[in-house]
């Protein structure tokens, strides 16, 4: 007797990326905008891609932007199942012709927003497993506002209890069969510009389960979205499920400043890990160079291309600090504040070979953020790497760049300026290490600023 094999179930993603981007104020649709260094709507696609639960992937897309999407995909994911189609005139048009392009055997569709590049792969996973249950699936949120009803402008008619209002987000998950039939039920009804699947459904009489979302699930259709978007997105809790678990075991990097407090560190994390570290300082015994010195920094990275090939990463730990108010600074001073801070970084990055998809990790310092009086030349320069970071992040796709930006650090340095300093209110060079080693086994994350805080017990 033959045991009957169980189906494998068949999910379809949608992600609608066919937007114009009127409130966006802006001639490029927002869905294309950059984000830590990549398009709105690659940091989405990534999350989906990282669930590996769909048998395909539908992209929507302007028309006049189709050719140019498809290439971008083409290049960056060319063994992944997914199709670039051009959109619709409305969201509700663009839906339905991803619909037609899916499989006759789809089982279940998710159909999400491109421009909501936080959803987090609980969501829809919580979206698969309902959906199965229920046919009809909505992600929300309590509404936290009071919500006011109006039928005329200024004048209130009734303040509902707000209890039983929510607010809708995506993804949105459905039966196949449902939804395509939902969605022919409407254009039969002339209905044509519905902003919204699950309503389509529910003019069917189906009810529409609701699955919990999250506050950080937003949708960026603005310029101020955009700038909530990048602070969401230095989160930590938004780092973590970016940095998938790559072997570091025989990849090579190289570390400058690897004599200092936090360089040392780094340089023993990775060893420990497996890597080859190629220690660059003005003490090392094997690669010393002066790194504000641009001719002495190209040669020294030619000699480690000749002797070792194109890096899987380098990390900029270089740096020093000197307290000193401004008026009390030479110009020799000013000047060796930001060769070593800055211009080392910048002479590293021109001159080092790195591989495709390989690293640049710079470190920064919280005072990047605002400047301080008896610092104010390093603070600047600090600033100026994270900027530099974000802009070579955009410059380079090929690469996955980003800058780290720890708290106070406790190192001989810190001490030796600030020697009363409590102990307990800094951070081990250790939790820097840590994370450095977590961002380079990541394949995805770039442009994004990490931040390294004290962690509180």
């Amino acid at each position: 007797m033959e045991i009957e094999q169980k189906k494998q179930i068949k999910h379809v993603a949608i992600l609608l990326t066919g937007g114009i981007g009127q409130r966006f104020g802006s001639p490029f649709p927002k869905q294309f905008h950059k984000m830590g260094g990549k398009p709105i709507y690659l940091h989405t696609l990534e999350t989906f891609l990282q669930l590996k639960a769909f048998e395909r992937i539908i992209l929507p897309v302007p028309p006049e932007h189709q050719k140019e999407i498809s290439e971008e995909i083409s290049s960056l994911y060319p063994k992944e199942n997914i199709f670039i189609i051009s959109g619709g005139t409305t969201r509700q048009h663009s839906s339905y012709l991803a619909l037609k392009m899916c499989p006759q055997d789809t089982d279940y569709v998710v159909i999400h927003d491109a421009v909501r590049p936080f959803v987090s792969k609980k969501i829809i996973q919580e979206n698969l497993t309902a959906v199965q249950m229920y046919k009809a699936v909505d992600t929300c949120i309590p509404s936290t506002d009071t919500l006011v009803h109006s039928k005329k402008d200024l004048l209130i008619d009734h303040i509902p209890s707000r209890a039983e209002f929510f607010r809708g987000q995506t993804p949105q998950s459905f039966a196949f069969d449902l939804i395509v039939t939902a969605h022919e039920h409407a254009l039969i009804n002339d209905i044509t510009n519905s902003s919204d699947d699950c309503s389509l459904v529910l003019n069917l009489g189906y009810s529409v389960k609701i699955v919990q979302g999250d506050e950080h699930n937003i949708k960026i259709t603005s310029n101020f979205d955009l700038f909530l978007a990048e602070q969401i997105l230095s989160r930590p809790r938004f780092q973590e499920d970016d940095l998938a678990a790559n072997s570091l075991q025989g990849k090579v990097f190289a570390v400058t400043g690897a004599s200092g407090g936090i360089g040392k560190v780094i340089c023993e994390e990775l060893k420990n890990l497996g890597a080859t570290i190629l220690e660059i300082s003005q003490t090392a015994s094997a690669l010393r160079a002066d790194l504000t010195n641009y001719q002495e920094v190209e040669k020294l990275f030619q000699l480690i291309a000749d002797t070792h090939g194109p890096l899987d990463g380098l990390i900029n730990g270089v740096g020093t600090l000197q307290v000193k108010e401004f008026d009390l600074l030479s110009s020799e001073e000013m000047q060796k504040t930001i060769d070593s801070n800055l211009m080392s970084i910048l002479y590293s990055c021109k001159c080092a070979q790195i591989k495709k998809g390989g690293h640049i990790i710079n470190i920064s310092s919280s005072s990047y953020s605002k400047g301080r009086k008896d610092y104010p030349i390093y603070s600047a320069s600090k600033a100026a790497v994270v900027n530099f970071t974000q802009g070579l992040a955009e410059g380079r796709p090929d690469l996955c760049i980003n800058v780290i930006v720890p708290q106070r650090t406790d190192t001989s340095l810190r001490r030796t300026h600030f020697p009363l300093e409590d102990k307990d209110s800094l951070i081990q060079p250790k939790e820097i290490a840590d994370k450095i080693a977590q961002l380079l086994k990541s394949s995805s994350c770039t442009g994004t600023i990490l931040e390294v805080r004290k962690k509180h017990s």
